[in-house]
């Protein structure tokens, strides 16, 4: 006897050998105010901004010395059609995963500020910067976790999981830094090692 088509008005299994029956497919179930429940697989359509990596000092950094990373990236309210229904998508930011190239990586809240910003002088450790151990040219990056909510015009509705956007590389050019002890200062005299 062929498998018959189990329909949702009938839920009783179908008079089959294996005693099973097909499922149609069903539309997604009514949520909250008569609007499907909304998942992440449905979000494809909808993509937060790249968000944008700099560092400090810009562009290298110094062994052994805290190079500091800051990432933008702001929430965000993408309109479109979702489901059939016309929604609002809310994209906010809530963890940033730096990638520092060199095998090591940080999470942080924030995006991190610049030392100014700070208030600190250069080389101060932040949440967001990274001690590099030897010399070498690092590709670094960051990935933004957003928390996504929908607005079928009947107020915002988490949706479960996170979305994520990473960054373009940032290349960091990683330097020693050499010093050395000098009798006066080059004011003092011009013409000693280093001045001039």
């Amino acid at each position: 006897m062929p498998t018959m088509p189990l329909e949702p008005t009938n839920p009783r299994p179908c008079d089959t050998p294996d005693g099973w029956c097909e499922r149609p497919e069903l539309p997604p179930e009514p949520g909250e105010a008569g609007f499907p429940d909304v998942t992440l697989a449905d979000l494809v359509s909808f993509r937060p901004a790249t968000p944008q990596l700099t560092g400090e000092p810009a562009g290298f950094g110094v062994v052994g010395m805290p190079a500091n990373f800051v990432a933008a990236a702001s929430e965000q309210v993408v309109p479109g059609v979702l489901l059939g229904y016309p929604v609002t998508v809310r994209f906010t930011p809530t963890a940033f995963v730096f990638s520092y190239g060199d095998g090591t990586s940080g999470r942080s809240p924030s995006g991190g500020v610049t030392w100014e910003r700070a208030g600190v002088v250069q080389f101060t450790p932040t949440d967001t910067s990274h001690a590099y151990r030897e010399r070498g040219t690092y590709m670094s990056g960051v990935t933004v976790e957003y928390a996504a909510s929908v607005d079928f015009g009947t107020g915002w509705r988490a949706v479960d999981g996170v979305v994520t956007a990473a960054s373009a590389e940032y290349l960091v050019e990683v330097v020693e830094a050499r010093t050395a002890l000098v009798d006066r200062t080059c004011d003092e005299d011009p013409a000693g090692p280093g001045c001039g």
